[in-house]
């Protein structure tokens, strides 16, 4: 189905989920604002209930900006958050935006003219991850590429065309009056979710490279882990609901797992000489897809194999020994977890408590 009705000029509502973000929101509100469009715009600010002083800085923000608007979401969870958001807009046009990212210049005006264009009901472009931090740069380095999160079009396509999902999504608001906007009982994850059943209405989902927007990931090793342990528990949560509706990439991280448990395992009984020799050596032959493994973190950290181009320090190689694994393991084991018992309890704890950096 396509859409053909958005007429230059019509206005944008901006909405925003918002948790312990200090060191991020001014600089993700600045963003927004200061989109270049031709009809009205607000930002609604879901606040979770941070204990950092971001509540305070966003009542600062929208104290001196009437384009902001703040609501409250006391659960901190994101699809809660964003559907209070999204009822206190007005709008036709819904631009979702995360406290941890900068729209590009540009964003807004280009996305509504894809939207016109294409007639979609939903649009999203590219997530450009960046870093302060040696740590963070690693971070930023595998979310840009193939052997970190790549597989999604949002993590570097460069091809126009009909899409699976939209980072973020730039979305028609009569399309999620219709779909019943996010499902509130899915905790990350929501935006596949949501893409999901717009597609099942016979609606067009699609990404544009041109849309770029920046994103900066957590700080530290441990709030990384976690976050993707849980982002990992809620993905099995959806292949429990949807099978294979989700893509065979979704697979692989829980597959490393299962081979490196049974290459250790096997290690071990092949060190205590427990194993025969037959099957010493059939056990050597699972090894091998985890040696395999090992070599390509390797290879990644120290001559930047599949990594977007740039200097790096011998710090930041260092953290990417640390970081690759820590993605994948941590998101595997939380896939299986989430398979295997579901993931209605699991809960993003990365945000929790923290006190980011500013950004400069």
């Amino acid at each position: 189905m396509r859409h053909e009705d958005i007429q230059t000029g019509e206005g944008i509502s901006f909405v925003m989920p918002v948790l312990n973000e200090i060191g991020y929101l001014e600089h993700a509100v600045r963003s927004v604002l200061e989109q270049d469009v031709d009809g009205p715009t607000e930002l609604v600010l879901a606040l979770g209930p941070s204990t950092d002083g971001t509540t305070e800085l966003a009542e600062r923000l929208a104290a001196e900006d009437p384009r902001v608007h703040l609501v409250h979401n006391p659960q901190a969870h994101i699809p809660v958050g964003l559907n209070a958001a999204i009822r206190a807009s007005t709008q036709p046009t819904v631009i979702r935006v995360d406290a941890h990212s900068e729209l590009s210049p540009g964003y807004a005006r280009r996305a509504v003219e894809t939207l016109r264009r294409t007639g979609a009901a939903n649009v999203g472009g590219v997530m450009r991850a960046d870093g302060r931090t040696p740590f963070q740069r690693a971070v930023a380095r595998l979310y840009n590429s193939p052997v970190g999160l790549g597989g999604g079009a949002y993590h570097g396509g460069t091809t126009e065309g009909e899409a699976e999902s939209a980072y973020l999504g730039v979305m028609r608001r009569e399309v999620l009056d219709e779909v019943g906007g996010f499902d509130e009982s899915i905790r990350r994850g929501e935006d596949w979710e949501l893409n999901l059943r717009i597609r099942q209405a016979g609606h067009l989902v699609w990404f544009d490279p041109r849309l770029s927007v920046t994103y900066w990931p957590r700080e530290s090793w441990w709030r990384l882990a976690r976050q993707f342990h849980a982002t990992g528990a809620w993905r099995g949560e959806l292949v429990r609901r949807y099978g294979r509706r989700n893509s065979i990439r979704f697979f692989a991280p829980p597959a490393l797992v299962v081979l490196t448990a049974v290459a250790v395992i096997a290690g071990v009984l092949q060190l205590t000489r427990v194993l025969p020799v037959a099957v010493a050596l059939a056990a050597a032959v699972l090894q091998l897809p985890v040696v395999v493994y090992v070599l390509l973190v390797l290879a990644v950290a120290l001559a930047g194999v599949g990594i977007a181009r740039g200097p790096r320090s011998l710090r930041e190689r260092l953290w990417t020994l640390a970081v690759m694994p820590t993605m994948h393991l941590s998101w595997g084991v939380g896939f299986l977890a989430g398979v295997l018992r579901g993931a209605s309890d699991t809960v993003d704890t990365s945000r929790l408590g923290t006190r980011n950096t500013p950004l400069p």
